[in-house]
């Protein structure tokens, strides 16, 4: 069928070391698209409630969407889906590169993997074959030797290959899942799901393309509207020329940029971290995923100095903000080091610099001794130190790694002695690089993110902090936020990069294009709300409610100190009135539970008739 899905999903039962290929369900796919939507519509219905995130009953999934591996620009993406071992929530994690697309061309919409491999292995997978292969070349081996193993192995230079660390193999709850050495599906965990299953990797292959209804007038629209959309819009020109790093010069001077374990909004040495420190001294050359037409990608690679030889992709304004100011690294060359270790070693490095932030600040306060650290002197700013922790978290090495490894807030809970007060998280999820005291909205924004923290859900800040907006205004934010989290479910149900800025009516047209079914925006909103009532329906099955949908006490009672934010912090009140607001406008109840009418209104009646609340 000419519809861009290839209509076929990989089963592999890992304990037993079998796999077989049964039907795309066709209904689920019009109602949730792929990526995440279908994804989390597969994982409700097969994993049993309660289930650790770590156990073989797991459900580990990696999804394309029917427009991945198609000329529809910025859509090379894939999704991982599964149960966060970070957070305990529903999970969807994403990376870009060419492994989505392989996957597609290698026959399948999805691999859904259950069960726990007897020894480490690997999925091998071929032009709509599969195979579970012995991984004992390639297990104890980082994410580099990984990947050019596994190619020589399978006898195909032009394999993609999706796999963990060190990291993932010793199941730290902040392990990704790394493909094309650099791209990471970091968020959430997903790389301890892989260890825990005693998979190394997924490695594709395949030359069997994508088909559409009619390919001579979807080559024409697809060119023109890269053209319009992606080369002439004013929208990417900030992308294409700077990156995200250009947000640091931003974010300093909105005074919301995390320093010092989120002591401060502002860094008096973030000039040795931006995007102008990138461009002047290791930036190499602009990098691109497959057919994207923007690449906002920099391989960076320092040329002197004590970290001399290490690279990157990146860094990204995230990685600058949490592994750079927040821990008080004033050169770009020792972030670079720090994340190349993370790449090599499968770590978020959201997460790692977090917890390296917190590290240093416990370290300073003098709750944890050079004993705890293996002898690292673990004081903000001191780049030696900061270089190793990476290798520390991943391998769990010395008392503090292998707390950190756990991700901030478990490790905090198992220091005690307070520390949890200095833990910035959202559902046990570190936040990322947007400080709340200066844009109230990212606070709403990350407490009801479905997956724990979460910048990419809704960006309220863009207006607040960054645009002509009040930040310290409710008005208005629950909206934001609520219209926000629609629009990212059914684009990351199509599975579009984060960085293309298509409008709804033109992600219709491309999904009516190549799958030959009649949409526009009121349709894809349709969709969106459908999908995020799904997972808020999966997360309170597994227990979340209000009470996880906060933020820190750090956020209200410790103000920031400087600049434009001198003295703010997000009142109680004001919170509490936005998250009333937030639930009204999704119809859930008072506990922020999807009533039986939302929920039937969304086309998910059947979902709502399985909740025990709404017995």
């Amino acid at each position: 069928m000419a519809d861009g899905y290839t209509g076929n999903v990989l089963r592999v039962d890992l304990s037993n070391e079998k796999t077989s290929v049964e039907p795309l369900n066709r209904e689920w796919a019009k109602e949730f698209i792929g990526g995440k939507g279908l994804g989390a519509r597969y994982l409700f219905e097969e994993l049993k409630p309660g289930t650790d995130p770590l156990s073989p009953d797991n459900v580990l999934s990696i999804w394309t969407g029917p427009l991945v591996g198609t000329m529809v620009p910025l859509t090379s993406r894939y999704a991982i889906i599964t149960k966060s071992p970070l957070t305990g929530t529903f999970l969807d994690t994403y990376a870009g590169g060419y492994f989505g697309p392989e996957l597609k061309y290698a026959g399948f919409d999805a691999v859904i993997m259950n069960g726990k491999a007897p020894k480490p292995s690997y999925l091998w997978v071929n032009d709509g074959k599969a195979e579970i292969r012995d991984a004992k070349n390639v297990w104890g081996k980082d994410i580099f030797k990984t990947e050019e193993l596994l190619r020589e192995e399978v006898g195909e230079k032009a394999a993609r290959v999706a796999g963990i660390g060190q990291a993932g193999e010793k199941l730290s709850r902040i392990a990704g899942v790394t493909s094309d050495i650099t791209r990471n599906a970091g968020r959430g965990g997903a790389g301890a799901v892989f260890g825990s299953k005693n998979l190394k990797a997924v490695v594709a292959k395949g030359s069997l393309g994508v088909e559409v209804p009619k390919m001579d007038e979807f080559v024409k629209m697809a060119k023109e509207m890269l053209l319009k959309d992606v080369v002439e819009n004013p929208e990417h020109a900030g992308l294409v020329t700077d990156g995200t790093p250009i947000i640091v010069d931003m974010s300093q001077d909105a005074a919301i940029l995390p320093t010092n374990n989120w002591h401060s909004g502002q860094f008096d040495g973030y000039q040795g971290i931006d995007s102008d420190a990138l461009k002047k001294r290791v930036f190499v050359r602009k990098k691109a995923c497959f057919g994207c037409g923007i690449a906002c990608g920099s391989w960076a690679k320092v040329k002197d100095g004590a970290f001399k030889g290490a690279s990157t992709e990146g860094p990204e304004y995230e990685t600058l903000g949490l592994a750079g100011s927040n821990c008080g690294i004033r050169n770009i060359e020792a972030v670079v080091k720090f994340a190349e270790e993370c790449d090599r070693l499968g770590l978020d490095t959201i997460s790692a610099g977090a917890a390296v932030g917190f590290a240093m600040d416990i370290y300073e306060k003098g709750i944890i001794t050079n004993e705890d650290t293996g002898g690292l002197e673990l004081k903000f700013g001191n780049e030696e130190a900061y270089a190793k922790m990476p290798e520390m978290i991943a391998e769990r090495k010395s008392k503090i790694g292998d707390l950190l490894a756990e991700g901030t807030l478990l490790a905090a809970r198992k220091i005690g002695k307070d520390t949890e007060k200095l833990v910035v998280h959202a559902k046990g999820s570190e936040y990322p690089a947007y400080d709340p005291r200066g844009s109230i909205g990212m606070a709403l924004a990350y407490a009801t993110s479905d997956r724990g923290a979460d910048h990419n859900r809704a960006w309220p800040v863009a207006s607040d902090a960054y645009g002509d907006g009040d930040p310290w205004s409710t008005e208005g934010k629950a909206a934001i936020c609520h219209e926000e989290q629609i629009m990212k479910s059914y684009k990351w149900s199509m599975v579009f990069c984060d960085f293309y800025g298509v409008s709804p009516e033109g992600m219709a047209k491309y999904y009516t294009a190549v799958t030959g079914q009649p949409a526009d925006e009121s349709w894809l909103v349709a969709v969106g709300t459908r999908v995020w009532n799904l997972v808020r329906a999966f997360n309170v099955r597994e227990g979340f409610s209000k009470k996880d949908d906060d933020m820190p006490e750090r956020m209200e009672t410790e103000p920031l100190p400087s600049g434009k934010t001198a003295g703010k912090a997000v009142p109680r009140e004001s919170f509490d009135k936005m998250l009333a607001e937030y639930y009204q406008l999704w119809g859930w109840d008072e506990d922020g539970r999807p009533t039986k009418k939302t929920l039937e209104d969304s086309g998910l009646g059947d979902i709502a008739a399985r909740l025990d609340y709404l017995k």
